[in-house]
């Protein structure tokens, strides 16, 4: 029932309980203490009594007469207004003191008279009087009435005790009252406190889906759980903005990019379709047209499709071998480019992440290096814990160019005139920042371009010897 009911109101009910209860605890606790203490001061007084009212000095007053009572002193109590006296059996031989009805016997107070039974206190109502009472053993020899005394009861009201019960329960009772209605208020209080962070959060939510703005931000000074969540809800908008601009940005510079090359085999088609009197070396000079660039459009069009698909969050990853993928990507470099020397340094290492991207980006590195690279050259490549260090002997990078080589679409003057899309070393950024390493460019002392992608890797388990080839 109460899950059917608004956070704020069952978190008001919540507070409202636990402050009411707290109370009414607080309450029953000071009610039983101050009971207690009146009866403790009332048991005292009885206890003085049956030392000093009945049997003085405990060594005298034996015969056959009437018992006495002594008088109690006004500082201990003042005298007992109700005394009575049992015989061995439990029979009631008189009352001594105020005239009032006979005292409760029942089978204890019977075995106090017969010597079997210990001292007791007990409550009873006398003629609507609520008392206090201490039934005690009687000492030996002494006798009323031609019968030994065997125990006596002495009992006190408790009028008075009552009635201080009966003021501090009201009192006790307009405390609760009151605590309840200011656990209620505090309640509410805490409720709109707490609540109202999730409230903006739902605000900006449906701010958000109503209107597809992802500006709007929630500010929230606290640092507890609410405030957490606040901050979480406001990276996820964070992260989401970003998301969403960087696929605007690659769609618009994917179009951008896509109207060259389409416009171009656009041409060349419809001056075939037209000009079917060509000759056939210019219709063979326009078909090899028409294929290199079906062939770059159709890899500026994966490398589209590979940086799409490296914004959607990371599959199920694996350890890898780094050493041994690099050695798979070094058999493809060399076949695509056979007229490149790769040398290789490959040493153990194990990186958490996605093989597909990874190989990926291990390829544009090695494709990007043998572009470069003039016929009969030289890429050094180096495979260890650290990462993987790609060095070309082109020659080299312009210094104006290496802050934008990683950038989508940008292609430097050296590579302006040689097929690609410019993707391809931003495909590489993307991968070492979603296995959390990072990718930077230099150009290398002696001439060439060295590409270092960083990446956290270990040392397998199970070492298998370095590769060199």
């Amino acid at each position: 029932m109460l899950r059917s009911l608004p956070l704020r109101r069952r978190m008001t009910i919540a507070v409202a309980l636990a402050v009411a209860v707290a109370v009414a605890l607080s309450a029953a606790v000071a009610y039983v203490a101050v009971r207690d203490q009146l009866i403790s001061e009332v048991d005292g007084q009885l206890q003085d009594q049956s030392t000093f009212g009945l049997f003085p000095g405990r060594g005298g007053g034996r015969g056959e007469g009437p018992p006495r009572v002594g008088t109690l002193p006004a500082r201990r109590g003042g005298p007992t207004p109700f005394v009575q006296v049992l015989d061995t059996d439990g029979n009631v031989l008189g009352q001594i003191g105020p005239e009032s009805a006979p005292l409760p016997v029942d089978g204890r107070a019977r075995d106090v008279a017969a010597g079997v039974g210990p001292d007791f206190f007990s409550d009873a109502d006398v003629s609507g009087t609520h008392i206090r009472m201490l039934t005690t053993r009687a000492p030996s020899g002494f006798s009323a009435l031609g019968h030994p005394i065997g125990a006596v009861q002495y009992a006190r009201s408790l009028e008075g005790a009552d009635a201080v019960l009966d003021r501090l329960q009201l009192i006790l009772s307009l405390v609760i009252l009151g605590g309840v209605a200011l656990a209620v208020l505090l309640g509410r209080l805490v409720s709109r406190n707490v609540v109202a962070p999730i409230a903006q959060v739902t605000e900006a939510a449906r701010h958000i889906a109503a209107t597809e703005d992802l500006g709007r931000r929630i500010h929230v000074e606290t640092h507890d759980e609410i405030g957490e969540l606040a901050q979480h809800f406001n990276a996820m908008l964070d992260t989401l903005e970003r998301s969403v601009a960087a696929q605007r940005q690659l769609v618009a510079d994917a179009s951008h990019e896509l109207r060259t090359p389409i416009t171009s085999l656009r041409t060349n088609i419809e001056v075939l379709a037209e000009s079917e009197a060509l000759p056939a070396d210019e219709r063979a000079q326009l078909l090899e047209d028409v294929e290199e660039q079906t062939t770059e459009l159709g890899m500026l069009v994966a490398d589209l499709i590979e940086l799409a698909r490296g914004d959607e969050p990371r599959s199920e990853t694996e350890d890898v071998r780094l050493d041994h993928l690099v050695n798979e990507s070094l058999t493809r470099a060399r076949r695509h480019a056979p007229k490149v020397h790769f040398e290789a340094v490959l040493s153990p290492a194990v990186v958490e992440g996605t093989r597909e991207r990874l190989t990926r980006a291990v390829n544009n590195l090695l494709d990007n290096a043998a572009k470069h690279s003039p016929e009969g050259g030289v890429v050094e490549v180096v495979a260890d814990v650290h990462g993987l260090r790609v060095r070309d002997h082109g020659t080299g990078v312009d210094p104006e160019d290496l802050p934008h080589l990683f950038d989508r679409f940008y292609r430097g003057a050296s590579s302006r005139g040689r097929p690609g899309s410019g993707l391809g070393l931003a495909i590489v950024r993307q991968v070492a920042e979603q296995h959390g390493g990072s990718v930077r460019a230099a150009n290398a002392s002696g001439g060439g371009a060295e590409f270092v992608l960083e990446l956290p890797a270990t040392v397998p388990a199970a070492m298998d010897s370095s590769l060199t080839r």
